[in-house]
C-alpha cells in the first residue's frame, strides 16, 4: 500500500509540475543575447519535447520500482527517479523562461509510459534493466539530436540538456552493470517507433 501511494503521489506531482530540482539547474558561464522569434518557437518546442521525456521517465522509473521486489534494485530505480525529477523541474522552468507551455498531452504521456513501466517490471529484473538501458540510450541520442537543432546562441537550453544527457549516459551505464539483459532487436525497433510518434506529436500537442 505504501508503494501504491508513493506511486500515486509521483503521478500527481509529475502531471501538475509541483516537482522540485534538489540540484540547481545548469546555467551557461556567459549570458546569451535574446532569441529571435522564430528562435524561441524552436526551442520552446525541442524543450517541450524534452519536458515529455521526463514526465514518461518518472512514469517508467516509478513502475519499475513499484514491480520490482529486490529492494537494492528499487533504491538504484528511486535514486535515478531523483534525478530525472532534476531534469523535470529543469525543463518546466526553461519552458516558461521561453515563454512555451507544457504538452496538453501529459496526462495520457505518463499514463502509457507507467503501463509499459509494469509491463517490462513484470518481465523480471534483467529484462527491466534491459528496458532501462535502451530506453536511456535512445534519450542520450535523442538529447544528442537537439543541442544540433537548438539555437546556436541559446546556451541556456543547452546547458540543461547537456547535462540531462550526461545523466541518462550514467543511468544507462549503472543499469548495465546492474545486470540488465540485451532486448530484442523488434522490441528495440518498436520502441524508437513510439519515441518518433511521441517526439513529433509533443512537438505541436
Amino acid at each position: 500500500m505504501d508503494a501504491l501511494l508513493v506511486a500515486f503521489d509521483t503521478a500527481l506531482r509529475t502531471i501538475s509540475g509541483g516537482n522540485h530540482a534538489a540540484r540547481p539547474c545548469p546555467r551557461p558561464a556567459v549570458e546569451a543575447p535574446s532569441l529571435a522569434d522564430d528562435e524561441r518557437a524552436l526551442a520552446g518546442a525541442l524543450m517541450r519535447v524534452n519536458h515529455v521525456g521526463e514526465v514518461c521517465a518518472q512514469a517508467l522509473y516509478s513502475a519499475q520500482a513499484l514491480a520490482t521486489r529486490d529492494p537494492a534494485l528499487r533504491r538504484q530505480f528511486e535514486q535515478a527517479a531523483r534525478e530525472e525529477t532534476d531534469h523535470l523541474a529543469w525543463t518546466q522552468e526553461r519552458l516558461q523562461q521561453l515563454g512555451a507551455r507544457a504538452s496538453l498531452l501529459n496526462p495520457l504521456w505518463y499514463g502509457g509510459a507507467f503501463a509499459i513501466g509494469l509491463v517490462a517490471g513484470r518481465m523480471g529484473d534483467a529484462a527491466s534493466l534491459g528496458f532501462l538501458v535502451e530506453t536511456e540510450r535512445q534519450v542520450e541520442r535523442h538529447l544528442e539530436g537537439h543541442l544540433d537543432r537548438l539555437p546556436a546562441h541559446d546556451s541556456a537550453s543547452r546547458a540543461i540538456v547537456d547535462q540531462m544527457r550526461a545523466d541518462e549516459a550514467r543511468h544507462a551505464d549503472a543499469a548495465q552493470a546492474a545486470g540488465a539483459a540485451a532486448l530484442p532487436a523488434p522490441v528495440r525497433w518498436a520502441m524508437k517507433a513510439a519515441a518518433r510518434l511521441m517526439t513529433s506529436t509533443a512537438q505541436r500537442l
